[in-house]
C-alpha cells in the first residue's frame, strides 16, 4: 500500500465483536497500523487486556464506577485512562487521530462521530444506527468537513468496492442481500414461540447479541436499507433486499446499462474492516480463501415482509423520512433488550417498533436537538408498552 507513517486508529467500541477483530486487522499489520485510542462501555477486564497488548495512547471506559479498577491495572503503563461518555467525544478529537472506527453499539455511536468528523477525522462505521438515526445531518457534516465515511458492514463494504471506480456511472439499483438468519421460511406460528438461544443461532455470522437478534427479525437488513440511502445517496426504490442462505455474495450494484456487479467472499468481518482501514489501497493477508467448488449452488429468494414485519417497517420508515428512522431505531434497541431479557416474545418486537412509529411525534426536518429528543421519547413509550403488554405477547 505504500504507506510511509502508520494510520493512527481509534476504536470506539473495542471489546464489542467488530472492535476484537478490528485488534486483529491491526495486530496482523503492526507497519501500517497503531491503537491510538480504545474505548469500552463496561468490560473492564477486556479494555484492560487489550491495552497491555496494543499499548493505545488513551483508553475510555464508560462505566465510571470502573475507573479506578482500570487505572490501577494500567497503573505501570504510559496509557493515560479516562471514563464516561464525554471523555470518548474529548479524545475522539485528537489531532493525532487518522481514521475512527465507530463500533459502538447502537444510538450511542452518534454524538461521538459527529465529534470525530467536525475535526475532520475519516470515519469506518460499523455503527449503523448513527447514518440510521440521523443520515441526513452525519453526510452533510461530513461533505462540509471533506471526511469520508468507509463502509465496515460486509453488506456496504460490498457495494462500496463495487463501485470503486463507477464514480461518474449511474447507479439504477443496489441490492443488498440477506442471510435470511435462522428463522428463514419460519412460520409466524413457529416465530410466536422461538426463544433468546435460538434466536442468538446465527446461521453463517459470528456477531454480538443485539446485531444477532436483528438479524433474526430482518430488522438489521432494514436498518442497512436505510444506511445504504445515506452512503450512497439513493432514493428507497433504488434498493432491493434479496435472500441469499449461503452468504457468499455480499451485495450488488445495478447500473443504468443493466450490468451487475457484485463482491463476493467467505463470510469474515475482518475483510471489509481491513478494507476500510487501508482504502484505497488492498494489504496482502492470510485470511481463508473462497473456492467456488465447495458451493456449487448460490440460491436466492425474496424476503417474507409479512412473517418478518420489521423489514417493512424499515422501507417505511425510509420513504417517511424525518425523524421516522430514529424511532424505530430507539424502539428497536428497548425491544431486543426486552426479548434478550425475556420480558417479550420475537413477535412482540415488531409490535412495540410500530406502536412506536404511530404515536411518537413525527417531525419532518429535524436537527440534533430533535433526534435526542426522539430518542430519548421513544426509548420511554416502548419501556412502558412493554411494561403493559398482556401475557400472550410475554410468549417465550
Amino acid at each position: 500500500m505504500g504507506l510511509s507513517n502508520k494510520k493512527n486508529i481509534a476504536i470506539l467500541g473495542s471489546t464489542g465483536s467488530i472492535g476484537t477483530q478490528s485488534l486483529e486487522v491491526i495486530g496482523n499489520n503492526p507497519e501500517l497500523f497503531q491503537a491510538y485510542l480504545l474505548t469500552a462501555q463496561s468490560n473492564a477486564d477486556l479494555l484492560i487486556a487489550q491495552a497491555l497488548q496494543f499499548d493505545p495512547q488513551y483508553v475510555v471506559i464508560c462505566d465510571k464506577s470502573k475507573y479506578q479498577y482500570v487505572k490501577d491495572a494500567l497503573a505501570k503503563t504510559d496509557v493515560k485512562v479516562l471514563a464516561g461518555a464525554e471523555a470518548i467525544i474529548e479524545t475522539v478529537t485528537h489531532k493525532k487521530i487518522d481514521i475512527v472506527l465507530t463500533a459502538m453499539v447502537g444510538f450511542a455511536g452518534l454524538e461521538p462521530t459527529i465529534a470525530a468528523i467536525k475535526a475532520g477525522k475519516d470515519i469506518a462505521l460499523a455503527n449503523k444506527e448513527t447514518l440510521v438515526v440521523a443520515g441526513e445531518l452525519i453526510t452533510s457534516l461530513a461533505k462540509k468537513h471533506k471526511v469520508k465515511i468507509l463502509p465496515v458492514d460486509s453488506e456496504h463494504s460490498a457495494i462500496f468496492q463495487c463501485l470503486a471506480g463507477e464514480e461518474n456511472n449511474r447507479i439504477e439499483k443496489i441490492i443488498l442481500t440477506a442471510s435470511g438468519g435462522p428463522f428463514r421460511n419460519k412460520s409466524l406460528a413457529f416465530l410466536e414461540n422461538v426463544t433468546r438461544e435460538d434466536a442468538l443461532k446465527h446461521p453463517n455470522w459470528v456477531m454480538g447479541a443485539k446485531i444477532t437478534i436483528d438479524s433474526a427479525s430482518l430488522m438489521n437488513k432494514g436498518l442497512e436499507v436505510i444506511e445504504a440511502k445515506w452512503l450512497f445517496d439513493l432514493e428507497a426504490e433504488q434498493i432491493d433486499v434479496v435472500v441469499h442462505p449461503q452468504s457468499v455474495i455480499h451485495s450488488m450494484v445495478q447500473f443504468q446499462d443493466g450490468s451487475i456487479k457484485a463482491q463476493m467472499g467467505l463470510p469474515d468481518m475482518k475483510l471489509p474492516i481491513q478494507y476500510a482501514l487501508t482504502y484505497p489501497g488492498r494489504v496482502k493477508n492470510d485470511f481463508k480463501r473462497f473456492d467456488f467448488t465447495n458451493y456449487p449452488n448460490l440460491t436466492f429468494e425474496k424476503p417474507d415482509m409479512v412473517t418478518f414485519r420489521n423489514l417493512a417497517l424499515a422501507f417505511e420508515a425510509l420513504k417517511q423520512g424525518g425523524n421516522m428512522p430514529c424511532i424505530i431505531n430507539a424502539a428497536n434497541e428497548i425491544a431486543v433488550a426486552g426479548f434478550l431479557s425475556k420480558s417479550i416474545g420475537f413477535l412482540a418486537m415488531s409490535s412495540v417498533i410500530e406502536q412506536c412509529m404511530q404515536h411518537i411525534a413525527f417531525i419532518k426536518s429535524p436537527v440534533l436537538d430533535d433526534y435526542l429528543n426522539t430518542d430519548k421519547e421513544t426509548r420511554i413509550f416502548a419501556q412502558n408498552l412493554i411494561h403493559q403488554m398482556p401475557l400472550k405477547a410475554l410468549q417465550f
